[in-house]
């Protein structure tokens, strides 16, 4: 089996968009003076599909969330020569192809993103050539369900916090994960409005449901030293992503602080970055993306890393090239979902763009046995919600 061609489209979001709202959820740009929407350079209304066929007639599905054109650009210009022609089982050896060959600009970000969905595919391949699910390729299953947790909670009214939150505890999940709004700028009554957002959620759903706590880059080390002291008595089961994702010793000196697990990994890349986070003990759970990180065949040398170190896997954003990672290893104990609604922040289109993904029951999902691949295809009951470049 020979890969024949390879074929990279952006699908940009032209629907309904839920409008950005104030202090919806801290980010890196808050720290600059700026009267734009600070949260509009992390919003992701945009995706890119990789297919690649064989010939054999078999297709991979694989995609990149990040840079869509940008990404488009190098698969079609820099990968797609490096893999066409080859045998997509030699996968060790096409990732180190493009790894190497894009090494002096695409080892970080969105060069090592377009490697992640072109990879994403050649795994998707492997499995529909055996006739078996990707994670029975990965070590099988380790897990009779996936336990997830519900991940959205951006920071609007309490009352609307505290609504949603009990929505979750309906049906069934027992994990959470909510956005701070405010962040270093906001100053002291920033922080009693991230402290008060905390304590209505916990209201709602008591002390035996794990309640995550998301930063997105938006604090920096003095601001999180300062609001850590006072978030332990929340007992939450991580704080994620507090500084900048290059603040390596912060995250190691934040980590060592606090009795709060320190999370992160989601704006990382290969098991080389992984290392220096986990020599440093710089976080105390990883979450990469596999569809940024490197792909599938990154990611599983990423778990086996952390697996070595006790540090628990928990890739960020559901989504099946995430599922079937944690389906297949212990080093991964659960697993985020995003709940299906409008388009807001841009990881919902996932829902609008694929078929295939599970819905969680009672906090729960499930991989089939039988579905070879990834199990995703393209959803074209949308495709006219989306502008589309080949």
């Amino acid at each position: 089996m020979k890969i024949t061609q390879v074929k990279a489209r952006v699908f940009e979001w032209k629907g309904h968009t839920v409008p950005a709202q104030a202090h919806f959820c801290s980010n890196a740009m808050d720290e600059l003076w700026d009267k734009s929407d600070s949260m509009g350079t992390f919003r992701f209304h945009g995706w890119t599909t990789v297919e690649i066929e064989t010939d054999t007639g078999l297709v991979g599905l694989g995609n990149v969330a990040l840079a869509p054109p940008i990404a488009k650009a190098i698969i079609d210009q820099y990968l797609a020569p490096l893999v066409i022609g080859q045998d997509p089982f030699d996968y060790e050896y096409l990732w180190q192809r493009m790894y190497r060959a894009t090494h002096a600009w695409g080892r970080k970000g969105i060069g090592m993103a377009a490697i992640s969905g072109v990879d994403i595919a050649i795994w998707d391949i492997m499995g529909k050539a055996v006739n078996k699910p990707v994670f029975k390729l990965l070590g099988g299953r380790t897990k009779e369900k996936i336990p997830c947790y519900a991940s959205k909670l951006y920071r609007t009214d309490l009352k609307s916090m505290q609504d949603e939150a009990q929505s979750y505890l309906d049906q069934g999940f027992t994990a959470m994960k909510m956005r701070f709004g405010y962040g270093p700028k906001d100053g002291p009554s920033g922080m009693r409005e991230n402290l008060n957002s905390v304590a209505a959620v916990r209201e709602v759903i008591g002390d035996d449901v794990d309640l995550m706590l998301e930063c997105y880059m938006g604090w920096n080390l003095e601001y999180a030293k300062r609001m850590l002291p006072k978030l332990e008595r929340f007992e939450p089961r991580w704080l994620e992503e507090p500084v900048l994702a290059d603040d390596i010793d912060g995250y190691a000196e934040l980590n060592q602080l606090t009795s709060i697990p320190i999370s992160g990994g989601e704006h990382e890349f290969t098991h080389y970055g992984f290392r220096q986070l986990l020599e440093k003990r710089a976080i105390s759970v990883i979450q990469y993306d596999t569809n940024r990180v490197g792909g599938i065949t990154a990611a599983r040398k990423i778990n086996a890393l952390a697996e070595s170190f006790s540090v628990p896997v928990i890739p960020h954003a559901g989504q099946m090239h995430n599922y079937h990672l944690t389906m297949s290893t212990l080093a991964s104990p659960m697993s985020e979902f995003f709940p299906v609604h409008d388009v807001e922040i841009g990881n919902e289109l996932f829902y609008y763009l694929f078929k295939g993904d599970p819905e969680p029951v009672n906090g729960f999902i499930d991989l089939d046995d039988d579905v070879p691949g990834l199990g995703l295809s393209l959803n074209h009951d949308h495709f006219d919600q989306f502008h589309i470049i080949e």
